[in-house]
């Protein structure tokens, strides 16, 4: 969820209008994840605008507080869930709500999915429906632990052990993953599959079954994730498309009215009125 930024220190405070956040004490055990835990202090509840971002998010319930998932789809209730890559915009509301949330690379989605990524491309999905029992079992004792360091230490020990069994991703494809995010979505596909020895349908196939969404995709997520931040802190729509390696601002234009569901100036103005 883009509202709150988590990093690996703990982050024991008050955050923006009442939320309660707590890091992981010494960081996660795994590369590519990240998780805090979040509570409504002040008891004002959730209604949230979510961003599409490149990664996967899982937020596990805490207790028996509910959120309505607004998508594409419509409105889901759910207690936890997973969010895919590609989602496209969504908005979230509950009441009481207390969880945990993982933000995982899709490096560390294809090792703990347990399910091809591409099969949950755009979706939004109960946690049960894809690990089942395992995650009733893990929300039961996330729920039953008295402390914070307690839940997610019990998290990130569930998702190592999960790690432990998975499958490798293709060397090219973590390495095309990679190139992707250090050059900011600013990569042509052929080049890249070319830089492997690859066919561009070979990259496109192994890619798209591994990372869950096509190369071109995976670049505009990244894309986009930087315009963004970028626009979302106040940057000029016209600067923001230069430094973002975007065609012209028309195109910043679309891609923000593809992911986002507004435009540039309203995603900013959103941002602004949530300060």
């Amino acid at each position: 969820m883009r509202r709150h930024h988590v990093g690996a220190a703990p982050l024991d405070r008050d955050a923006e209008n009442g939320w309660e956040v707590t890091g992981l004490l010494g960081g996660t055990s795994l590369d590519g994840v990240r998780m805090a835990g979040f509570r409504d202090g002040a008891g004002a509840g959730l209604d949230m605008q979510v961003l599409p971002q490149p990664a996967v998010v899982v937020v596990l319930a805490v207790g028996e507080a509910r959120m309505t998932v607004e998508s594409a789809d419509g409105p889901r209730p759910l207690r936890s869930f997973i969010a895919s890559l590609s989602p496209g915009p969504a908005r979230i509301r509950g009441e009481g709500v207390e969880c945990v949330e993982v933000n995982l690379s899709p490096r560390a989605a294809h090792a703990l999915l347990g399910v091809a990524p591409r099969e949950l491309e755009g979706s939004v999905n109960g946690l049960e429906d894809l690990w089942g029992r395992h995650a009733r079992r893990l929300g039961e004792q996330v729920t039953d632990a008295t402390t914070w360091q307690e839940r997610l230490a019990l998290t990130d020990a569930f998702l190592a052990g999960r790690a432990a069994e998975a499958p490798p991703m293709w060397p090219e494809v973590a390495a095309a993953w990679d190139t992707i995010v250090a050059r900011r979505g600013r990569v042509r596909v052929a080049d890249l599959a070319a830089s492997f020895g690859w066919s561009r349908k070979r990259l496109w196939s192994r890619f798209t079954d591994q990372i869950g969404v096509t190369p071109k995709r995976a670049a505009m997520l990244v894309r986009f994730d930087h315009a963004a931040r970028a626009l979302c802190a106040g940057g000029n729509a016209g600067d923001v498309a230069l430094a973002g390696g975007y065609a012209d601002q028309s195109h910043l234009h679309r891609d923000v009215l593809a992911l986002a569901g507004c435009t540039p100036g309203e995603l900013a103005g959103r941002a602004t009125s949530a300060g």
